[in-house]
């Protein structure tokens, strides 16, 4: 049966860990695994615009021994005159996988509930599973084993970063802890299946309604922008609920002398993250950047592995 990597809990807590270290021995040999020979083409689809996601999976797929094809909806038949059930059907015919960064997660079901080869969602308006598998990458290198952990996250907590944050990191078996305004908390069933999760393995959820008590003691730290794609009207509103929430000295004082920030970008400085921080010795934010490449080319190794 095809598996599709559609949010972060469509693996188990097993399988994120051996996708985990799939991903640092590729990272160490590259152009080791090649599922994608003959070359296979993979589509990539890009509703929203894209820097990381676009480059990170293009060089990943042509490592891998693919052909990236990356279509851009406006210029093709998606959304508007063609459903996604018939897409779908049309692309598995002549693709290996079908990758895509779009809005509704309803989308990304409707996508797979009709194609026969895997489907990834690269970022949806719900979740961003592929970045945390970056993430969890990066924690790894730089602290070791990542169950115990505590990671803060701070700022806009009902977004897809703080959803797939609650549901990947507890999978990993790490204490996750949410700073955020009342207004801006994380939906009450994100946070019971994180809860769910963690009781399995190990971790724990926290919600806390202000930054300080979710930074106090955390290994990791991070945060997102506090206006994402399509939300440019709400700016002003936006950057007075977020007041006291940036990410700079005064609030990293709090966490671990050991902590690391992480930063998914593209990041406004001043606004969710001070210049220090960001720029600082505690950001490890390129290896962030850099450890999509990996973890994708991991996560697209393991699903052809389960295509058959």
């Amino acid at each position: 049966m095809v598996r599709h990597f559609l949010k972060d809990d469509d693996i188990t807590p097993k399988e994120q860990a051996a996708i985990l270290e799939l991903a640092s021995e590729v990272k160490a040999s590259p152009y080791k695994f090649r599922p994608f020979e003959g070359p296979q083409t993979v589509a990539l689809i890009f509703d929203k615009t894209s820097t990381r996601t676009r480059v990170s999976f293009t060089v990943g797929v042509a490592d891998l021994g693919g052909n990236p094809m990356v279509i851009d909806t406006g210029v093709s038949q998606m959304g508007g005159k063609e459903s996604v059930a018939d897409t779908a059907r049309v692309l598995e015919r002549q693709v290996a996988a079908i990758v895509w960064r779009t809005y509704a997660q309803a989308g990304l079901d409707e996508m797979a509930a009709n194609s026969s080869v895997p489907v990834i969602n690269s970022l949806s308006d719900d979740y961003h599973p592929c970045q945390i598998l970056a993430d969890l990458l990066t924690i790894k290198e730089h602290k070791g084993a990542l169950a115990g952990l505590s990671i803060a996250y701070v700022g806009d907590a009902a977004n897809n970063m703080a959803n797939s944050y609650l549901i990947g990191c507890a999978m990993a078996g790490m204490h996750v802890r949410i700073g955020a305004p009342a207004a801006y908390a994380p939906a009450a069933h994100i946070v019971r299946r994180a809860e769910e999760i963690a009781a399995e393995t190990g971790g724990s959820v926290t919600v806390y309604g202000n930054p300080e008590e979710a930074v106090v003691g955390a290994d990791v730290v991070t945060t997102d922008t506090w206006i994402s794609m399509g939300q440019e009207a709400e700016k002003q509103q936006r950057i007075d609920a977020f007041a006291g929430y940036t990410i700079g000295s005064a609030l990293m004082a709090h966490a671990k002398k050991d902590a690391i920030f992480l930063h998914c970008l593209p990041a406004y400085r001043g606004y969710e993250v001070s210049a220090e921080v960001i720029d600082g010795p505690q950001s490890v934010i390129w290896d962030e950047a850099e450890n999509r490449l990996h973890a994708q080319k991991a996560l697209m190794i393991w699903l052809a592995k389960h295509a058959h």
